[in-house]
């Protein structure tokens, strides 16, 4: 059993930076791979993001750039660095986690998910 729980959103201006923080329960993150997803009012929730367990990665055409995501082993916690934020980035933000780095990527039969965390971003 794994649970994550996101940190880090907030209200920000247009072009500045926020940084995501996504804690993992268990002993096996290490194992896991993970991805951070948004969801926007009346839009299906996308894949941002996603890292394996041995730090390969993966990035939306959309953030490709713009946002980071990496992992902390020690601290079982992985982040996202979004700079150069736009109002269109305004959405809530979920971490997901699961083993296959695949199946992260294509968002599909996830585990284990965050609660979420809004991130507005104002012009």
């Amino acid at each position: 059993q794994v649970q994550l729980v996101e940190s880090g959103g907030g209200l920000v201006q247009a072009g500045g930076s926020l940084r995501l923080s996504c804690a993992a329960s268990g002993r096996t993150f290490n194992t896991y791979a993970m991805g951070w997803f948004r969801q926007a009012p009346g839009k299906e929730r996308d894949i941002l993001a996603a890292i394996s367990w041995n730090s390969d990665t993966f990035y939306a055409d959309s953030v490709k750039g713009r946002f980071t995501i990496s992992r902390d082993g020690v601290k079982n916690t992985v982040y996202l660095q979004m700079n150069n934020l736009k109002p269109e980035d305004t959405a809530v933000y979920y971490c997901a986690a699961d083993q296959g780095f695949n199946m992260v990527v294509a968002g599909t039969n996830i585990r284990y998910w965050g609660q979420g965390t809004q991130v507005t971003v104002n012009s």
